[in-house]
């Protein structure tokens, strides 16, 4: 029997269980996100369009391999306290995180789904270190259902290009390329072409004990080089995340 993508919000029951029925593997993809300043010219909800778009690609080149792949509605907010300096910003506790991701997957095993895909564009050492928590959570509660690729890591990281590997990234070059690719609209992009390259190296500042945006020198919530961003860069970088995505979705399957 076919693959098949959609989005499962927008599905009746009868429908969700009729393709929970079919003998394939059947994938949930949750997206995560924040809701957090990005520069001048970007979005607050730039983490959230990212980890969406990649999922919803995923999706779909798992349903051309003959999966089921639905994509749940994100989970739109995050571990965002870095930039609780900037009007908008609004951010969770690590606790109240960490049990919504986890019990949203909890709930789409048990309803039937082989796997639950984690997909997430949001940097802060925080959050990654409470959707890695997560994980460790579910393989200790749920067995190995939850995938989680990390961007973070070295293997991944490595495959992201110059920027995003300096850690000088937030709503630069890799970010607007990104926004570009996915929501040319949401992008100022004259403000984007007036931003200088700021180079703030975050995993240093972080290391001499900064806790937040301001104190790292992102005065306008923003480093890296937001005016060299292009849409076809925001391509190419989507089709590395859905490659990551969906490797890691297949080697958690025992399918590579």
């Amino acid at each position: 029997m076919s693959g098949r993508y959609a989005e499962l919000d927008q599905l009746s029951y009868p429908m969700v269980g009729e393709l929970l029925a079919r003998d394939v593997a059947k994938v949930a993809l949750v997206p995560v996100g924040s809701v957090e300043a990005h520069g001048p010219h970007l979005p607050l909800a730039t983490d959230t369009l990212i980890s969406a778009e990649v999922a919803r690609r995923a999706g779909l080149a798992l349903a051309e391999r003959g999966f089921v792949a639905l994509r749940a509605p994100a989970i739109a907010y995050g571990v965002t306290d870095w930039a609780k300096g900037f009007a908008g910003t609004t951010s969770l506790p690590a606790s109240t995180v960490a049990d919504v991701v986890f019990s949203t997957a909890r709930a789409l095993v048990e309803i039937g789904f082989d796997r639950v895909v984690i997909t997430n564009a949001h940097l802060e050492p925080a959050h990654i270190a409470t959707l890695r928590g997560v994980v460790a959570r579910a393989d200790a509660e749920l067995g190995r259902k939850l995938v989680f690729s990390d961007k973070t890591r070295r293997p991944n990281a490595a495959q992201l290009g110059g920027e995003f590997a300096s850690g000088s990234c937030h709503a630069g070059r890799y970010e607007t390329s990104l926004v570009l690719a996915i929501r040319p609209d949401l992008v100022d992009f004259a403000a984007a072409r007036a931003l200088p390259e700021h180079f703030v190296p975050l995993h240093e500042r972080i290391a001499a004990g900064a806790t937040d945006f301001v104190a790292c020198g992102l005065d306008q919530a923003y480093c890296g080089a937001p005016a060299e961003a292009t849409a076809a860069e925001g391509e190419a970088t989507l089709a590395i995340l859905v490659a990551q995505t969906v490797d890691a979705t297949l080697a958690s399957l025992g399918l590579t």
